[in-house]
């Protein structure tokens, strides 16, 4: 069969009544948006990215139902897609698609329909991009090994338009050899993983096995799992993800497991007009979902029900949302986990000996910090503490201190679209700064001819000229030394030093800031070795700087 689940043929939308599957499969044709309201309401059509499209093909049926002798009712258009919208109100992809082809309505009918079929097209190749990252960082998250992966609900191309999100990404893994076993929750109550996600393996050749949902913590107790993989109906500003009823569940038990909890989904599932989870509308369905199945009474009559479709997982337990442009989000513990790695593997070098040395990466608003007085060779990521970027303060961090350099860290979030702030105290850059220094002045080193030099992400790949900040006794002037360095130098390096202090370098993420520290202190380690030129001089504009 075709692998698009959602086909257009000539004013009619043609898919597979999901209701039907495993056990038969039925096609399904709409042609009134009625139609397609009751396909997406009574789950015929079901998955964010799947009834996003359904619905935009709704407003393609309305628009042509509402043309007369060329002559639009774009009033009617709009109400009818209002309909449509409103038939699931958690998933944010049907108002997304409806809202985005509506613009269209004015154009004609030919004019929604062309965008809808960009749509389509579109999704199959964000729903590979996503499951590419996605296989990726899993990869790179787990060990080198075939995986044993859970996954939640159905986030194949029954759920999406063609290839899947949270399948798409066991399809990837599957395709590099690197899937031993899928886990595959039943997803009660209407059995969407029983009934939809092991006909979807089966039919790709992926070894999976059923498993009843409040079994899952039990097989991450018992080393059943090296992964979760889960899709979404909604993600929230903050990273709060809402998806089907059993993921949040799911998050806490691999937290408590130390399991990833990767979340894969479109760019169009993400909501920025959502600051948190809590402002989502969690859509309650029948009772009858959950007294009986198949017609066949489970519960005594008038049995009062909870019956949420959805529930939501909070940023912290998530390790990370993957969309077709890479990670968009990660938890504060992923971001701990990394910060603890490097910090481990700079303090093996010597960079970061004892206690000294700090790493960071922004969260937004916040940035998360290597916490005070601890050793960065047994870091963990209970060991950071989370502070304002605005103004350095500690919101949380386990009873930790942040790092005393932290006030070093904001002021280069304040002033530069870094994602990344490395401090460290390698040997050969510490010692030609401090030699470097006039006491009270900032001075700069200036380094040519090497290499090297493109690797400190400046403009000019032959000269470096690098800032050498004093070490005042108290931190946070050295901090509002250096913010008012990088708002009067705009185009500076993104590397500096400090006398006697070591180096501070950032960048887009914890590699690249990593990077550029490492470049530093080799270009420094050559022009001491080889006793290479190297200037040194005092900044004449920045006299008797911080605070006073």
């Amino acid at each position: 069969m075709d692998d698009s689940s959602l086909v257009w043929d000539d004013g009619v939308l043609v898919t597979i009544d999901q209701r039907g599957l495993p056990h038969e499969v039925r096609e399904l044709r709409l042609s009134t948006v009625d139609q397609v309201i009751d396909a997406i309401k009574t789950l015929a059509i079901r998955g964010a990215p799947a009834i996003g499209i359904a619905g935009a093909f709704g407003v393609v049926i309305a628009t042509a139902a509402h043309t007369v002798d060329g002559v639009i009712d774009e009033a009617a258009v709009q109400a009818e897609a209002d309909r449509i919208a409103a038939a699931r109100p958690t998933a944010v992809n049907l108002a997304w698609a409806v809202r985005r082809v509506s613009a269209k309505v004015g154009q004609g009918a030919g004019a929604v329909l062309a965008e809808t079929l960009d749509m389509l097209a579109e999704d199959g190749r964000v729903n590979r991009a996503a499951a590419t990252h996605a296989a990726d960082l899993v990869q790179r998250l787990c060990a080198d090994r075939p995986l044993r992966v859970l996954t939640h609900c159905n986030t194949g191309r029954l759920a999406t338009s063609a290839f899947g999100t949270a399948i798409g990404t066991l399809r990837v893994l599957s395709e590099r050899g690197a899937i031993e076993q899928v886990l595959v929750d039943e997803t009660r109550p209407l059995l969407q993983g029983a009934r939809l996600t092991t006909w979807e393996l089966a039919e790709a050749g992926i070894p999976h096995r059923l498993t009843i949902d409040s079994a899952a913590a039990w097989a991450m107790a018992t080393g059943q799992v090296d992964c979760v993989l889960v899709g979404a109906d909604r993600v929230t500003a903050n990273g709060d993800v809402a998806n089907k009823i059993g993921t949040y569940g799911l998050a806490l038990a691999a937290r408590h497991h130390g399991i990833p909890f990767v979340v894969v989904a479109p760019e169009s599932t993400r909501d920025l007009s959502m600051a948190t989870g809590r402002e989502i509308v969690v859509e309650e369905r029948a009772a009858t979902e959950v007294t009986g199945f198949g017609g066949t009474a489970t519960a005594p009559e008038h049995t009062e029900v909870f019956n949420p479709a959805f529930d939501v997982t909070p940023a912290e337990l998530v390790t990370a949302v993957v969309t077709e442009h890479g990670v968009v989000h990660r938890s504060e513990q992923s971001h701990g986990a990394a910060i603890a790695d490097i910090a481990g593997e700079l303090y093996r070098r010597g960079w970061m000996p004892g206690t000294a040395g700090n790493i960071s990466v922004r969260t937004g608003a916040t940035a998360l910090v290597t916490g005070s007085g601890l050793s960065k060779g047994e870091l963990t990521e209970r060991d950071m503490v989370t502070v304002r970027v605005a103004d350095s303060a500690p919101v949380a961090g386990h009873g930790r201190k942040p790092s005393a350099e932290t006030t070093i860290h904001t002021a280069v979030y304040r002033t530069r679209p870094a994602q990344a702030v490395v401090h460290i105290h390698p040997p050969f850059a510490t010692a030609l700064a401090t030699r470097s220094a006039s006491p009270g002045t900032l001075a700069t080193l200036r380094i040519t001819d090497y290499e090297l030099i493109k690797g400190l992400g400046g403009g000019d790949p032959a000269v470096a000229e690098i800032p050498v900040f004093p070490n005042w006794p108290e931190v946070p002037r050295i901090g509002a030394d250096i913010e008012r360095y990088l708002l009067d130098h705009p185009g500076a390096l993104p590397v500096l030093v400090i006398a006697g202090h070591g180096i501070t370098a950032w960048g887009d993420d914890l590699a690249q800031a990593r990077d550029r520290a490492e470049c530093l202190e080799a270009l420094c380690e050559l022009v001491s070795r080889t006793g290479s030129p190297a200037a040194f001089a005092p900044r004449d504009d920045f006299l008797e700087i911080g605070l006073t």
